[in-house]
């Protein structure tokens, strides 16, 4: 009679690596699916990163400030996933330039030299998304990994955008919309770093 064990199946083998739920899942899916439930979390995504905006810190030299945005969008797409994310973002910008006041400090429209770090949001959205489907947001490291990208990706179309708006010089633009916020973006880094690994941990079944 043959020793040999059964193979285990894919699925579980996905959840043995991820502590339980499989990887292929974000945060969201842990809901009960339905058409509604979809489209709740992409206005609620979008409504959360409005709220975030109105945290809003000017920058002395800077026409961009510091807000609570780049958080809630790296939050909104590791917990979405790429599809809900983009969704959601692609929500929030197009409903802010029809005249919905969601933008940092309460404004509206993509006249604003900062309106390409909303473009960067919506793919930096779907990017993390995408990960957090790879399993990045089930440790530290990992979000430590996607978080970063992500800020990374806001970051590489906002400034060259606010260089173009304003005809700032490259340096100029680094200086007044990257630079000030590092340490800033490091800390919203460190928030997810604790909070995304610790959700799972807590609803992992």
């Amino acid at each position: 009679m043959s020793t040999a064990a059964a193979p285990v199946p894919s699925r579980d083998l996905d959840s043995a690596r991820s502590g339980g739920t499989p990887v292929g899942q974000v945060l969201a899916d842990l809901l009960p699916a339905s058409r509604v439930r979809d489209i709740a979390l992409v206005v609620g995504g979008a409504a959360f990163t409005g709220l975030a905006a109105q945290i809003s810190v000017p920058v002395p030299g800077s026409p961009v400030p510091v807000t609570g945005q780049t958080l809630a969008v790296l939050l909104v797409g590791t917990a979405l996933g790429a599809g809900r994310g983009f969704l959601s973002l692609a929500l929030y910008a197009l409903a802010g330039i029809a005249g919905v006041p969601w933008f940092a400090g309460g404004t509206s429209g993509a006249a604003a030299p900062s309106f390409g770090y909303i473009l960067g949001m919506i793919l930096a959205s779907t990017v993390v998304g995408a990960l957090a489907r790879r399993g990045a947001d089930r440790t530290v490291l990992r979000t430590a990994g996607a978080m970063l990208l992500g800020e990374a990706i806001i970051y590489a179309v906002g400034v060259p955008y606010l260089a173009l708006a304003t005809g700032m010089s490259a340096s100029a633009a680094i200086a007044a919309g990257l630079t000030p916020f590092l340490i800033g973006d490091a800390l919203k880094a460190a928030l997810a770093m604790g909070a995304l690994p610790s959700a799972w941990k807590l609803l992992d079944r």
